[in-house]
């Protein structure tokens, strides 16, 4: 903190740890002395032996370290996410005022029905809104998030298989697929069988009647795929499956490109988990809060987790066990938080919810028709939600996918997802959501081509982006291989 250099019209550029502020007997409160004495109850056998370690501070200094600190994040209310898959768009502020009125935040989910209605009628109504979305007569709104409503439709399949005195224990996975699919499969005790595609994208429906068998559970397909294109051939793969015996589980991640616009009951889909934090509302960075609905067809209503809400004869609202059920996946109904900002969000567009699915197709299109000359696609058929490019046009350069996405930073926009799928080489993959105007779009393009213009120039300035951010090109391989997770003053380093 002695480099003055660091310091830059009140900013501070290199801002030490909490830890490193601490000083001893700095309080950030001031309370008055008394001299009550109570009791101590507690076992000293159960007493700690040493100091928390915790940093003290005065309330200044950390106000003022966690306000300069939120400076240095990129954030969706300052400029577009162009993350591929991620889905991280702008959420309606109402969606955030519904979530905090008092009659939702000073209650809990889990009280007896009598005094948990609100919360109830919330389950159902979510519940019934996204059945009529999907046209899936089953649901649970309990996984905590995507890959948990996976290993919930997974969890399912086995019991149904179980139940019919079947041993089937292969998913088919395509290499166009989430990459939480396959991990997702090997934690429920499944073994994975990778498909390979089409060159544009799509599932090889040679290479899936190739693969069936008696052993063969189910198909795990990501629609619309992680290129960024609808799986035109899902009915018929969903007859080829039942033909099997075998299930359908459409990873519906990106449902956003298609909500409102397909059902997903008559393309034969048996499972598939929906991304509340992502289609429906809800910030879906920074680790949370997530929540997944996970629809299911005839075959599976009753192996369902629970409690699920119903709706009783004489109005009021309750809980419910499948008779089949699989029991608890979590120990709540749901997130209660992200059940009520995807409600609003729902109620919100009401019978235009499709124009979401519009929305986000367009501005992909709009990115995909601005870029083509400049970076590959990725697949020849049409763009849904994002538009996945490759490096094929800049290999000659000797600049990479890393390089584009750190000048990026430069130019005040965070990077798109890069290096995935990884059936593409060198991949970007852009998703603009539904939530960005023309003009933003128009600006992102421009300073994209003009890095390209940069790199087939060759500017190997690029190599050292970004210069002009909080923190500069880190060593990412010796951050992965020796990380240092944990801070320790040198009196208590252990």
């Amino acid at each position: 903190m002695n480099d003055l250099s660091l310091t830059r019209d009140g900013q501070i550029y290199e801002e030490p740890l909490i830890f490193e502020k601490s000083r001893d007997g700095r309080d950030g409160f001031s309370l008055p002395q008394d001299d009550l004495e109570l009791p101590l109850e507690i076992d000293p056998a159960y007493l700690r032996g040493d100091d928390l370690h915790l940093p003290e501070v005065s309330e200044i200094d950390i106000v003022r370290h966690f306000t300069r600190l939120s400076t240095w994040n990129y954030a969706i209310d300052l400029n577009l996410y162009p993350l591929g898959s991620c889905t991280m768009k702008y959420n309606p502020r109402i969606n955030e005022e519904i979530a905090a009125l008092p009659q939702f935040t000073e209650k809990h989910p889990d009280l007896p029905e009598i005094y948990a209605q609100n919360f109830i009628k919330i389950y159902y109504e979510l519940s019934e809104c996204l059945k009529a979305l999907t046209d899936m007569p089953g649901i649970t709104l309990q996984p905590a998030a995507g890959a948990h409503g996976e290993l919930t439709g997974l969890f399912m399949v086995r019991r149904y298989f179980k139940t019919r005195g079947e041993t089937r224990n292969i998913v088919l996975v395509p290499d166009s697929a989430h990459g939480t699919n396959p991990a997702t499969c090997t934690l429920a005790g499944l073994q994975i069988k990778e498909l390979k595609s089409t060159e544009d994208g799509l599932l090889d429906m040679e290479v899936l009647r190739q693969n069936l068998g008696p052993d063969v559970a189910a198909l795990m397909i990501t629609n619309p795929n992680t290129l960024g294109v609808f799986e035109k051939n899902i009915s018929e793969i969903a007859h080829i499956l039942h033909d099997n015996g075998s299930l359908l589980y459409m990873d519906g991640a990106n449902y956003n490109a298609i909500v409102g616009k397909v059902s997903l009951g008559k393309m034969g889909v048996d499972i598939s988990h929906l991304n509340l934090h992502k289609t429906f509302s809800t910030p879906h960075g920074g680790g949370g809060p997530g929540g997944a609905a996970v629809v299911v067809s005839d075959k599976l209503t009753s192996f369902l987790p629970g409690p699920l809400p119903v709706r009783r004869e004489d109005g009021s609202y309750g809980w419910s066990f499948p008779e089949a059920s699989i029991g608890r996946v979590k120990a709540g109904p749901g997130h209660s938080g992200v059940s009520l900002r995807a409600l609003t969000y729902i109620y919100s567009y009401g019978n235009e919810i499709h124009k979401v699915a519009e929305s986000a197709v367009l501005n992909a299109n709009i990115i995909r028709k601005q870029l083509e000359k400049h970076f590959q696609i990725a697949s020849g058929l049409n763009t849904m939600h994002e538009a996945v490019f490759s490096d094929a046009m800049q290999k000659k350069t000797g600049l990479d996918t890393l390089n584009l996405a750190k000048t990026l930073i430069d130019y005040g926009y965070h990077p798109p997802t890069v290096f995935f799928p990884l059936n593409v080489h060198g991949a970007m993959m852009i998703e603009p959501t539904e939530s960005e105007s023309p003009e933003t779009l128009d600006h992102f393009c421009q300073v994209m081509i003009q890095i390209a213009e940069r790199m087939e120039k060759q500017d190997n300035s690029m190599k050292e982006s970004p210069r002009r951010a909080f923190v500069g090109r880190i060593d990412e391989t010796g951050a992965a291989r020796q990380p240092t997770l944990n801070y320790f003053t040198k009196k208590t380093d252990l």
